[in-house]
């Protein structure tokens, strides 16, 4: 977990920063993609997606937690109703910040804070499916070795058998 910054948050007291992530979460929330400053994005993230975490779960108690934050009903039943379904399978990573440029008239770096939305698709476990497909291949190849050495020991034998006959001949 990130420490906290001490001191003044974006240009006023902690109070003030909550207040205003909390209303940044609000928009989010309802436009889907809102563009600030690089910083407020950063400090904004953790923010909306311990919301959306509360969203997932979808009781009372997380409904009631949700509304301390965002005093907006409106924005609360869209984000339990229509964005905590399509992220219900999702584990983390609600949010994505996209650096955009910089701005006119301060040139503060600005940044674009969307919702991820689009549904996840499993990727299959290659450290699992890799650790499995060795000992499979173990397995079916050691017969395969001792049929092969069975099947070339007699062929070995009837070689040396004719050499052994003509070793026998040439010592009468």
């Amino acid at each position: 977990m990130p420490k906290p910054t001490k001191g003044a948050r974006l240009g006023g007291g902690p109070a003030h920063e909550r207040l205003m992530l909390n209303q940044m979460a609000s928009q989010l929330f309802e436009h889907k993609r809102i563009q600030t400053t690089e910083t407020k994005a950063k400090r904004l993230q953790p923010v909306a997606e311990r919301l959306v975490t509360f969203a997932k779960r979808g009781d009372l108690s997380a409904r009631r937690r949700v509304m301390r934050q965002i005093l907006d009903k409106s924005v609360v039943h869209e984000l339990f109703t229509e964005i905590a379904p399509l992220v219900e399978n999702r584990e983390g990573g609600y949010t994505r910040i996209i650096k955009t440029g910089f701005r006119k008239g301060d040139n503060a770096p600005l940044a674009v804070i969307e919702l991820v939305l689009e549904p996840v698709n499993p990727k299959p476990k290659k450290a699992a499916a890799k650790a499995e497909e060795p000992k499979a291949e173990a397995v079916e190849e050691a017969p395969v070795e001792e049929e092969a050495a069975a099947e070339e020991a007699p062929a070995e034998e009837a070689a040396e058998a004719p050499a052994e006959e003509a070793a026998e001949e040439k010592a009468e």
